[in-house]
């Protein structure tokens, strides 16, 4: 499985494509791909965008509470 995607494979592919979409709805399948991994981009960037708008918002309520550790304030010790 070395050359999975070499010259040929990928000509192979195509041709079964071809005859077994035809050529009117190929772009047509394509504009539907293009729009299915814009929609996903999108997605992900929303996301990523939430998250980072959370650690900022969880950052500026909490400030310096990175930095900040507590100590327990356990007096009893057993000798």
């Amino acid at each position: 499985m070395g050359d999975l995607f070499s010259g040929p494979h990928i000509i192979l592919i195509a041709l079964v494509v071809l005859l077994l979409f035809g050529g009117k709805k190929i772009p047509e399948l394509m504009r539907g791909l293009g729009r299915g991994i814009r929609e996903f981009k999108d997605a992900k960037d929303n996301v990523k965008r939430e998250i980072e708008d959370h650690m900022k918002d969880d950052n500026s309520n909490n400030p310096g509470s990175g930095s900040n550790k507590q100590v327990s304030s356990n007096s009893s010790v057993n000798n």
